[in-house]
């Protein structure tokens, strides 16, 4: 019997510097960069945002993941986003963390 191969998910190359900028630059797209680089691991999709609905949602993720900052990966029958830290930080380095740790001042400030 042959098993069927699953197609390998599409990996976008880490995009240049402006479009990654003007992906993070979307308040709802920083906050879901802030979330997962916080939970250092893969987190469900709804669990990345508040307030907007599914089809919004995809759309900060198709954008985030066009640039190369995230990728998709599935888990335990759900779809998981993945940062892809150490990829946009060999590309650009220390960005992510930077703008991250800003993100997370910003944060604290407002609570």
């Amino acid at each position: 019997m042959v098993q069927a191969q699953l197609a390998e998910p599409v990996r976008h190359p880490v995009a240049p510097l402006r479009q990654v900028l003007c992906a993070l630059q979307d308040p709802v797209r920083l906050e879901m960069v802030r979330r997962l680089h916080n939970a250092g691991r893969p987190v469900r999709c709804a669990e990345l945002y508040d307030g907007i609905n599914k089809s919004t949602a995809t759309h900060h993720f198709n954008i985030l993941r066009d640039a190369g900052i995230i990728e998709r990966e599935p888990a335990e029958g759900h779809t998981h986003q993945r940062l892809r830290i150490e990829d946009v930080d060999d590309a650009i380095p220390g960005l992510l963390g930077s703008i991250v740790a800003q993100a997370n001042r910003e944060s604290e400030a407002l609570s």
